[in-house]
């Protein structure tokens, strides 16, 4: 799979981006739960009260939380405050606070000024502390009469009398110094020992007391905390969508672009296979490698760059989140881990080894599919339709049978990691509980908690899809650098030479020896000729002699294992193997031909072909006459395979491709035996006409093919026996006249 990704340099600017993206998208998605928290917590429980110091309060009752704040750090306390007397009716603090706080028409408020986040941080651990004395004393009347009684015990009768009814605050006013700090001391002794949560809840609930005291809408200012936040949570959810789109558009642009560029490498690639790769890897395998496993490649690529930066970013930022929140409860994640982690186990041993068994039954199944469909006719022919049917159905149900199989266990993940998902949600929901109940815990921070936690889970859930999916990938991308990275036997040669124009056309075998790869015997021994342009070489010899291997040698789909091989005087290993072809026109055994029209397939072989020139090679071809009898002419359409065209047609549209060429070489590779003699006899002479100055090279079956070539060269187990004309060899080669007499009388022989 690390060799794929090199292809995705020509990418790197969108990969980068994609990455970028993804840190904006993990940001978003993990602060939402912040923002759950804050809207129940803030929001709804505390009345829209962010912390512990109220942005405003009276100046009778920031004397009183004075008692409980040290002496040298009061001074400090007072500095953040804007003091706004109610007799100051005239000053623009007064005016412009009067609408705001009622109670300025009787009481002097302290104000608080424009402080930043550091300093209003040591503003709530001073007066937090002080407010939570202060509401313990209020709301505990049982103590606070005892410290009173208490205290008025050492009072004088009359000052004993007169305080009775005044508070606790009010009494530690005329106690001296000692005492007020003996009474404090012992209250906030009480007050260390609570969880810092119920300090700062009890605080919040302080501040609300006082802020109603004043006259402040608290129904208005919880509404204005929720819709802050909700506003907030919003947008940032809407930041993530389109965040999330730009990634998904980004991801398949590159995924695509990676498709697109291997399948274009891995075309070029096979284009550039000599015979000898052809037959190591089957076309079905090919096409398969083509489609299925540069698509298995493209939707992996789609899903690395959508989750694989961005599930880990979740999962760390998570934990993270989680750990800030409450630790006593960060072992549920392992928990949830752990389980993931065990599933996921068994998922590897049960699936991993079957996708690599999918991908080649896949190619088995494409294999006998295009067997059946390619060989139809003679399936037909011979009422084997039910011995195919039960191919294509083994093929079909073992395929089947693998997919069901992994697909079953894959089934089988998602509903297990919901259920670990639920399980672990009710574990929270336990567990928080307690920590509620204990003040160590707010229900919003157990909502974010949960939301936290599902988010680590489905991260690693999502890391655990895709590390059972890239081995599928893997094995696809295994098979497309396989094909990538085989070398051709068959390459241009690094000192590349040019032909010689003086000897243009000519073609020479110089003691050609050629065996096919792995085996033992030579198809070709020890062959040596020369075949000169306007002159015709044929090849002629019993099934097996290595007649087509022979001239398949010239244009380089194999290569010569010893000897030469010369065109223009020139070893064709030495020239490019673009430059030879182009002096060949090649007609093959079996006549192929291309989806389109008849004129795009005579002009295949050379693209600016006139009209004319079209017209003159369907002539030569003997095509015309059925040509002609078409409606659309040379625009009648030619179905895959040519097979709306008889075994005839297609032969003479190839032979005339190849002349539409007008190649220096003409290769026929017993391309006449679909004619019948009348249409060989009429070809072969207006093909003598066309070709008076090229080399023409004919592999034939049929003597009356060849009777009139300057060259015939007989084959017998891939060794020259005869070369000569036909009269020489009927007098000199005994194998040569018992074809001739196999398919001629004497009498046709003599009249020949």
């Amino acid at each position: 799979m690390l060799k794929i990704l090199k292809y995705l340099k020509k990418s790197s600017i969108s990969v980068v981006a994609i990455v970028l993206l993804l840190m904006v998208q993990a940001l978003c998605d993990i602060s939402l739960p912040d923002y759950t928290s804050k809207i129940v917590n803030i929001g709804i429980q505390q009345g829209g009260i962010e912390n512990a110091v109220p942005e405003v309060i009276k100046e009778d009752d920031l004397k009183k939380l004075m008692i409980f704040i040290d002496a040298n750090k009061q001074s400090q306390v007072k500095d953040y405050y804007h003091l706004i007397k109610y007799k100051d009716t005239e000053s623009d603090s007064y005016k412009k606070n009067i609408d705001k706080y009622p109670a300025l028409k009787n009481e002097n408020l302290y104000v608080l000024k424009d402080i930043d986040k550091d300093e209003l941080k040591d503003l709530n651990e001073l007066l937090s502390k002080s407010e939570m004395a202060l509401l313990t004393i209020e709301n505990n009347k049982n103590q606070d009469n005892k410290i009173k009684e208490s205290i008025l015990k050492s009072f004088p009768i009359e000052l004993s009398v007169k305080m009775k009814d005044k508070s606790l605050i009010e009494i530690m006013e005329y106690l001296p110094k000692e005492k007020t700090n003996a009474i404090k001391k012992e209250i906030m002794k009480k007050i260390e020992k609570m969880p810092d949560s119920i300090i700062e809840q009890s605080a919040i609930i302080y501040v609300n007391k006082e802020y109603k005291s004043i006259g402040i809408d608290m129904d208005r200012l919880q509404n204005k905390s929720i819709l802050k936040s909700g506003t907030q949570m919003i947008a940032i959810a809407i930041l993530s969508m389109f965040v999330t789109i730009i990634v998904t558009f980004l991801a398949a642009k590159v995924a695509a672009k990676l498709g697109k560029t291997l399948r274009t490498d891995v075309y070029e690639k096979v284009m550039s296979f000599s015979n000898e790769e052809m037959k190591k890897y089957s076309t079905a395998s090919l096409i398969t490698r083509s489609t299925n496993d540069i698509q298995q490649i493209q939707v992996m690529m789609v899903m690395i760059l959508r989750f694989i930066f961005y599930a880990p970013m979740m999962a760390v930022m998570g934990i993270f989140k989680v750990v800030n929140t409450n630790v006593s409860m960060t072992w549920i994640i392992g928990v949830a881990v752990l389980f993931i982690v065990f599933l996921l186990s068994i998922l590897f041993t049960f699936v991993m080894p079957k996708f690599k068994l999918v991908q080649k039954l896949v190619d088995r199944l494409n294999l006998v599919s295009r067997e059946i469909i390619t060989g139809i006719m003679p399936i037909r022919a011979f009422s084997n339709q039910e011995y195919e049917e039960k191919r294509f159905e083994e093929a079909n149900r073992n395929l089947t049978k693998v997919n069901i199989f992994v697909n079953r266990i894959m089934s089988f993940m998602m509903p297990s990691m919901i259920l670990v998902m639920n399980l672990i949600g009710i574990l929270i929901v336990y567990k928080g509980t307690y920590s509620i109940d204990s003040g160590t815990m707010q229900v919003g921070d157990m909502m974010a908690f949960i939301q936290y936690t599902m988010q680590i889970i489905m991260s690693f859930l999502v890391i655990a899809m895709m590390s059972v999916m890239i081995p599928r990938a893997s094995v696809s991308a295994s098979r497309i650098c396989e094909i990538i990275e085989t070398n051709p036997t068959i390459k241009d040669s690094l000192d590349i030479k040019t032909f010689n124009p003086d000897k243009k056309g000519v073609v020479e075998f110089k003691n050609v020896s050629f065996k096919y790869p792995d085996a033992e015997e030579e198809v070709l021994s020890d062959i040596s000729f020369i075949a000169n342009p306007g002159e015709t070489t044929a090849f002629i010899g019993s099934t097996g002699s290595g007649k087509s291997t022979l001239v398949n040698l010239i244009p380089r789909f194999f290569d010569a294992t010893k000897g030469q091989i010369l065109v223009d005087g020139t070893d064709i290993r030495d020239v490019k193997q673009f430059e030879l072809r182009e002096k060949i026109g090649y007609v093959p055994q079996k006549g192929i031909l291309f989806t389109g029209t008849i004129a795009s397939n005579l002009r295949y072989g050379n693209r600016n072909a006139t009209d004319d020139e079209i017209k003159e090679a369907a002539d030569i071809a003997q095509a015309s006459e059925f040509i002609n009898s078409k409606p659309e002419g040379v625009e009648f359409k030619i179905a895959q395979g040519g097979t709306n065209v008889s075994g005839g047609q297609k032969q003479r549209l190839s032979i005339a491709r190849a002349i539409a060429k007008n190649p220096e070489i003409y290769i026929f590779d017993d391309s006449f035996s679909a004619l019948d003699l009348k249409t060989d006899a009429a070809l072969r002479k207006e093909l003598k006409r066309k070709t008076s100055e090229s080399t023409v090279l004919i592999v034939a079956q049929r003597i009356s093919t060849i009777l009139h070539a300057e060259q015939i060269i007989v084959l017998d187990e891939g060794k020259i026996i005869g070369k000569g004309t036909h009269e020489e060899l009927l007098k000199t080669c005994e194998i040569y006249k018992q074809i001739a007499l196999s398919q001629l009388s004497k009498e046709e022989l003599g009249n020949e």
